[in-house]
């Protein structure tokens, strides 16, 4: 079973996504257990989950003693020999793609650091694995978006997840675009479903599905070509 575990000073933007998605459908089958960790849990006295940062400058920084205290106890409560993903949302981090998704899913732990304000101190990289990646370059508030976006990918590859074939056909799946769908009316507006998906040839519409999928590749994502699998 693969766990998610969360650190986040937002735990309550999770939950409505979980339990309405297939990542709630895969935690009802007992597929992966996912646990959120508030940050603000793991403060004592009057310390804060932020500061400002050393040598100035607008925002506020997410200090690393909190974020030690909740890392340190889930390792220690955690099997010795697992393997565990650290991941922290940064668009300082490489792209993610569907191969870390499939690296995720096959995991036994997954552990989303999610910085908010002007991110994290850097020492956390320094003291733990931590793979840092990035959702586009693009800016967010926080890492509970990304992060909601890597849980998604992974779990849904996850064994029971969803069926078999529609993991095997999507995009990126064989390195390519998915090819077009349809469905009904046949037609609308004037636009036709292309005939072969009417005509119950199988073997036609698998070859004109891996024609699609590669014209479409080509017309749209032509930096694919040449990473498709056999």
């Amino acid at each position: 079973m693969l766990t998610i575990d969360v650190i986040t000073l937002f735990p309550e933007v999770f939950a409505p996504f979980v339990g309405l998605s297939i990542v709630g459908r895969a935690v009802e089958r007992g597929l992966v257990d996912v646990r959120y960790h508030h940050l603000l849990d793991y403060l004592t006295g009057n310390e804060r989950a932020d500061d400002i940062p050393y040598g100035g400058g607008a925002g506020m920084v997410l200090r690393i003693e909190p974020l030690s205290r909740v890392l340190d106890a889930i390792i220690a409560e955690a099997p010795a020999f697992e393997q565990r993903i650290i991941v922290v949302p940064s668009p300082a981090g490489r792209p993610f793609v569907q191969a870390d998704a499939q690296r995720f899913s096959g995991a036994d732990r997954l552990v989303l650091i999610c910085g908010h304000y002007e991110g994290l101190d850097e020492r956390l990289t320094e003291l733990y694995p931590v793979e840092e990646l990035s959702l586009g370059d693009f800016v967010l508030t926080g890492g509970e978006l990304p992060a909601l976006a890597f849980m998604d990918a992974a779990v849904r590859l996850v064994e029971g997840a969803i069926t078999p074939e529609s993991a095997e056909h999507e995009s990126f799946a064989a390195g390519s675009l998915d090819y077009p769908s349809y469905t009904r009316p046949a037609v609308f507006r004037g636009i036709s479903v292309p005939e072969v998906l009417l005509s119950g040839n199988h073997a036609k519409i698998a070859e004109w599905r891996r024609e699609q999928s590669r014209a479409r590749t080509v017309a749209r994502r032509k930096d694919l070509i040449g990473r498709e699998e056999p």
